[in-house]
C-alpha cells in the first residue's frame, strides 16, 4: 500500500519545513504541524514558523492555532491532528506531518495513554516527596510500583519521575501499564517516516544564524507582547527558546549580545536533546544526513524510493 502520510522529524533548524514544502509541491499534499510551539499564534518569529508566503504555497494546518494563554497538551494536539488528517484523507490528498516534537510522533505511531486527570493534591504531594526523599530514594520507591518507568527515565528527570509516581498514586496502576494499553493513531501501512540529521557543525551554525536573523525580524517585539500580557511563566509558550533570554535583556538585566549568546546556547542544547530522542526513539527511520536543501531532497527521494 502506498503511504498517504509522510512524517518528517528532525531537530530545530535542520531543514524540515523546506523539505515538507517541496514534498507538498510535488505531491499536492497538505502540511500538518508537529511542533509544540509553532502551535502558538504569538510565536511566529521565535519559533521560525513558515512565512505567510510559504503557508500560501501549500495548505498548512495547526500553525498559529492556539493563543499563548492556552497551553496545549500532547493529547489535545493529537485529537486536533486526527481531525485534520481525516479531512485531508477525505479530500484524497497526502498529508505531510513535520516538526520537532518527539512526543507528537510517538503519539501518532505508538499511541497515547488516556490517563485520568491527577488531582492537584496528589501532584503536590509527589513534588514534596521528591524534594524530601531525594532522587535516589524516590526512584527506589517508584521502582516497586513501576520498574519499567524507572528503567527508561534518565537520571535527573524530575518531571517524568514525579509524573510516573503521581499517576500510580492517583490511579493505583503504573504509568507503564497505562501506556501499554494504547494503540497508534496511524495504521502501520499508512505512513512513512524520515529523520533529518545534518552534520552537527552545520546544524549549530544554522541555529546561531537563525537566532541572529530573528532579532531583526521582530523577536524582541514578540517577547514584549508576551510580557505585556503577564502570562504564567509555566505556560508552554513562555518556555519557547529565546523568550526568557530576550526578556532578561528587555528588563535591563543583560545586554542584547549576552541575551543572544544565552539563547544560542539554549538552542544548541535543545537541538542536541532532539537528536538524542531521535536516536533512541526512531532508530529505524531513514536518515537524511545532508545539510543543503537540494541534497536533502535527493536523499529523501532515495530513502523513500521516490522518482524525480
Amino acid at each position: 500500500m502506498e503511504p498517504r502520510i509522510w512524517l518528517i522529524a528532525g531537530p530545530t533548524a535542520s531543514g524540515k519545513s523546506a523539505l515538507a514544502l517541496r514534498l507538498a509541491a510535488q505531491t499536492g499534499g497538505e502540511i500538518v504541524n508537529a511542533d509544540a510551539l509553532q502551535l502558538y499564534a504569538d510565536l511566529r518569529v521565535l519559533t521560525a514558523r513558515p512565512t505567510p508566503e510559504e503557508e500560501a504555497a501549500a495548505p498548512h494546518h495547526l500553525y498559529g492555532t492556539a493563543d499563548a494563554a492556552d497551553g496545549w497538551s500532547t493529547g489535545r494536539w493529537l485529537r486536533a491532528a486526527e481531525e485534520v488528517l481525516a479531512h485531508i484523507a477525505g479530500r484524497g490528498r497526502q498529508a505531510i506531518i513535520v516538526g520537532g516534537t518527539g512526543l507528537y510522533f510517538h503519539a501518532l505511531t505508538k499511541g497515547l495513554a488516556e490517563i485520568p486527570p491527577v488531582p492537584g493534591d496528589v501532584r503536590r504531594q509527589a513534588a514534596n516527596d521528591f524534594a524530601n526523599l531525594g532522587e535516589a530514594e524516590f526512584r527506589d520507591r517508584l521502582a516497586a510500583a513501576d520498574p519499567a518507568a524507572v528503567a527508561r527515565i534518565s537520571p535527573g528527570d524530575r518531571q517524568r519521575l514525579t509524573r510516573a509516581w503521581e499517576v500510580f498514586a492517583a490511579t493505583g496502576a503504573a504509568l507503564s501499564d497505562w501506556q501499554a494499553r494504547t494503540k497508534p493513531s496511524l495504521a502501520a501501512e499508512s505512513w512513512r517516516g524520515v529523520v533529518l540529521e545534518p552534520p552537527r557543525d552545520v546544524l549549530y551554525a544554522r541555529c546561531d544564524a537563525r537566532l541572529e536573523a530573528m532579532v531583526g525580524k521582530g523577536a524582541l517585539e514578540e517577547v514584549v507582547a508576551l510580557a505585556d500580557r503577564g502570562l504564567d511563566t509555566a505556560l508552554p509558550a513562555m518556555k519557547a527558546l529565546g523568550v526568557a533570554e530576550f526578556a532578561a535583556h528587555l528588563r535591563g538585566e543583560t545586554t542584547l549580545a549576552e541575551a543572544l549568546a544565552a539563547a544560542k546556547t539554549a538552542t544548541r542544547r535543545y537541538a542536541k536533546r532532539q537528536l538524542t530522542w531521535q536516536r533512541n526513539q526512531v532508530p529505524d527511520w531513514p536518515r537524511i544526513t545532508a545539510g543543503a536543501p537540494a541534497e536533502q531532497w535527493t536523499q529523501w527521494k532515495s530513502a523513500t524510493d521516490q522518482s524525480s
